[in-house]
């Protein structure tokens, strides 16, 4: 750089600190250390009295230790004179904790209000921005290709990639732009989805998979998330009932590469809304979180496949083997365009890392509780994230069991990765590198590493403390800490980005809920894809699940003979009721029993799948597909069980359209998938799988009530009205159609207009019973939107 004489080209910085900033302007110097009359004063004892200077110097700033007892670290080295600038760290007294000062540019004054970070707040602190990992020269006039596959222009080799995924296309006018190949994980332009060309700009970022790619000139940087990111948590507020309730209260701390956190804390405290604030399932009202520097609400579109989430509950069918259930994850997780010997690769990488070798041909079901946690982590792994969150890994298990799995945890930190742990147990914190405790409230209690924990709180056992945490909610906790040296030392000075949750704050308060635009779900694969995926696996569940089986077998066999037995050789006056009654409940039972526990017992799987990108008219549909198979078929063995050979008694041996056997076995199969669809909606309705059997009881006595072969329901005001939503009632109007049941039992009970032998009549029943699955799956799908994270409910 040029510089003329005489006039200071050093910029102007801003120097922040745990207590403030400080703006420096060429032509002055300023002093560092504990004397008050410092421009910069720290209270900390390891600062000298004088202990640096920071000065201009021509075209930079350059900081000088000032022969200081306890050291100046710049960007991680001890000096004594060195140029600093835009990014660069500053320690005094100690290089890993000692009081800690950010050089930044100066903003361009007071923006509007909620202003939000830069695409990246501040680059030079970061992991991922620190240094490119790679600089690649941009061909002039043509078109840079990038993908996973090795003809591209531009080889990523990430099974997050597309084959091929971008294009970064050089315009006649010497700028560029970026297209999305409609890849299925998407690009990002600083943060947001890529639809279509869009214009690039000097600074801006793209992101593809794992790689982020920053234009300088006629030049790509390439920035790689290796996994060792910083989260910084800046003033997360939640509020409920109106603001008149708060989950969370004004929560910071920062968490540092390749940190285990655990979070612990009374029932009531707020773990689980900062879990959804943190993984922005469920954002926060206020506040920040600085994902590596980038804003994690902002940009969540691109991160959000770089965070994975292990719910309390295990996320896989344990009916399954190990490696089955991984292979299945991994088809409905990658690209549809990925090979199925890459996908079995990466399967086999996440059984190696996380030691299941020997358990991979095993049912999950089989498995301790411990390794089932790890098969579930290992799901998360398929798509190497950078961030981990685990929702009561040890909830049930020994204390041999959780020490073994916060071990493991460990492993998985110090493998490169940022993991986040809520918990209740108390019994291995120590292989943490920091402890969260979350007071009543929502309120911040302790940060920073577990030994130091009970001596902060004055205590020696940990019951004592969550003794203390219910006796003494007056108790001014978060306070206690704020003023802490644990808070200056672990939060204040330990913060790897500048403050803007200030910012964030007047955003929140001064934009109306309108302004708020949730970022687009994630890119899904293609409908028929995921059904396809969805069918397999949910069949192969079933088959191996030997109880259900035997049920879904022997109950047609058993309804049908007690159909049969009450039928005899002929249908009669005496017994044509009967039989079709019992058809019909045979049909309904079989129908909802297959069904009624399904969505219920699925629901964690459910709502972590749809988090990643999951169709909900898939799910459903998969349900619907393979149940209704089974339910189909075993309408048709119930039928054929009970009536085959029997003497239907229908008027001139035929039914009303083709045989009469023929025609009740469709109507009894309508049945079933009906009462089927039914059940799928009491799943969908119950918060529990224990009471789906009292209601599947009651739904068959509704049934029975309603279908009209025990009460006359014709012309009766509200009941007719009624047992129009009632299955059975069609059902039944239909088999009695098809034997003309009022010929053979005459009387005001089967003198019911839907009991006619007419055409019109049986198509009508027919018809209802199609009409009712439809109305009961369009409840199903909504009562599914219920239970989906919040950014996917549309």
């Amino acid at each position: 750089m040029v510089q003329r004489p005489g006039v200071p080209t050093a910029p102007e910085l801003v120097l922040e600190t745990a207590t403030g900033s400080t703006t420096m302007t060429p032509g002055r110097t300023y002093h560092v250390g504990r004397d008050p009359l410092c421009e910069v004063c720290f209270e900390d004892a390891r600062v000298s009295w004088h202990h640096a200077v920071l000065r201009p110097d021509g075209d930079h700033w350059t900081v000088e230790d000032e022969d200081s007892t306890n050291g100046t670290w710049a960007d991680g080295h001890r000096v004594h004179e060195w140029s600093v600038g835009v990014g660069s760290e500053l320690r005094f007294g100690d290089a890993q904790d000692g009081p800690r000062a950010v050089l930044i540019a100066p903003g361009p004054g007071p923006g509007p209000a909620g202003a939000r970070p830069a695409r990246v707040s501040n680059p030079s602190m970061t992991t991922t921005f620190r240094q490119p990992s790679a600089v690649l020269p941009l061909p002039a006039r043509t078109a840079v290709r990038i993908g996973r596959a090795v003809d591209n222009d531009l080889v990523i080799d990430e099974l997050d990639v597309s084959r091929r995924h971008a294009e970064l296309r050089a315009l006649a006018d010497g700028s560029y732009e970026i297209a999305d190949l409609g890849s299925h994980n998407g690009t990002y332009l600083n943060g947001a989805p890529v639809t279509g060309a869009v214009p690039l700009t000097e600074g801006d970022i793209v992101g593809i998979g794992h790689l982020a790619f920053c234009l300088v000139g006629d030049r790509l940087q390439e920035y790689e998330d290796t996994g060792e990111v910083t989260l910084d948590v800046q003033g997360l507020t939640v509020a409920v009932d109106r603001g008149r309730k708060t989950l969370l209260d004004e929560v910071s701390f920062p968490v540092g590469a390749k940190c285990l956190l655990a979070v612990i804390g009374p029932s009531g405290a707020g773990k689980s809304t900062l879990l959804g604030a943190l993984t922005g399932l469920r954002p926060a009202d206020r506040g920040a979180v600085l994902y590596d520097g980038r804003d994690l609400y902002r940009d969540y579109a691109e991160l959000r496949s770089r965070i994975g989430l292990v719910p309390q509950d295990d996320i896989l069918h344990s009916q399954l083997t190990v490696r089955r259930a991984l292979v299945y994850a991994a088809e409905l997780r990658f690209p549809q365009d990925t090979a199925k010997p890459e996908r079995r690769r990466r399967v086999d990488e996440v059984i190696g890392e996380l030691g299941l070798e020997q358990r991979a041909a095993q049912p999950i079901h089989s498995l301790s509780g411990g390794q089932r946690k790890r098969v579930s982590v290992a799901l998360e792994l398929l798509t190497k994230p950078s961030l981990l969150f685990l929702d009561e890994p040890t909830s049930g298990l020994d204390p041999g069991m959780d020490r073994s799995v916060m071990h493991m945890l460990r492993g998985l930190a110090d493998d490169g990765r940022t993991v986040i742990v809520v918990t209740h147990s108390v019994l291995s914190l120590d292989v943490c590198d920091r402890l969260l405790v979350l007071a009543p409230g929502g309120r911040i209690a302790y940060y920073g590493p577990p030994a130091e924990t009970l001596g902060h709180f004055g205590f020696s056992e940990w019951p004592e403390a969550f003794e203390a945490f219910e006796n003494q909610r007056d108790r001014d906790w978060a306070g206690e800490y704020a003023a802490s040296t644990a808070h200056r030392k672990y939060v204040l000075g330990a913060a790897r980005q500048p403050w803007y949750g200030s910012a964030y704050r007047t955003a929140a308060e001064a934009a109306s809920p309108a302004d708020h635009v949730p970022p687009p779900p994630p890119k899904a694969q293609s409908w028929g894809s995921q059904l396809s995926t969805l069918v397999r696996r949910y069949a192969a569940a079933l088959a191996a699940d030997r109880t259900f089986l035997a049920i879904m077998i022997a109950l047609p066999f058993v309804m049908g003979a007690m159909a049969r037995a009450l039928a005899g050789s002929r249908l009669t006056q005496e017994t044509a009721i009967n039989a079709l009654l019992i058809l019909s409940v045979g049909g309904v039972l079989t129908g909802a029993a297959n069904a009624v526990r399904e969505l219920v017992k699925e629901r964690v799987i459910y709502r972590r799948e749809r988090a990643v990108g999951l169709s909900r008219s898939a799910y459903l549909m998969s349900k619907v597909v393979v149940l209704g198979a089974v339910t189909v078929a075993q309408a048709v063995v119930l039928t054929l069980v009970a009536l085959y050979g029997v003497d239907l008694n229908a008027p001139g041996g035929r039914g009303v359209l083709m045989q009469p056997l023929a025609e009740i076995t469709i109507a009894v199969a309508l049945l079933a998938f009906s009462a089927m669809m039914l059940g799928l909606l009491v799943s969908a309705l119950v918060r529990k799988e224990e009471v789906t059997m009292p209601l599947l009881v009651l739904l068959a006595i509704v049934q029975v009530v309603f279908c009209g072969a025990l009460l006359e329901l014709d012309g009766v005001p509200v009941i007719a009205q009624l047992a129009w939503l009632v299955p059975s009632r069609w059902a039944l109007g239909a088999m009695a159609g098809t034997i003309d049941l009022g010929a053979i039992v005459p009387g005001t009970l089967t003198d019911d207009p839907l009991f006619a032998h007419s055409p019109a009549v049986w198509l009508l029943n027919l018809g209802m019973l199609v009409v009712l699955s439809v109305l009961f799956g369009v409840l199903v799908a909504r009562l599914l939107r219920r239970h989906e994270p919040v950014i996917m409910r549309k």
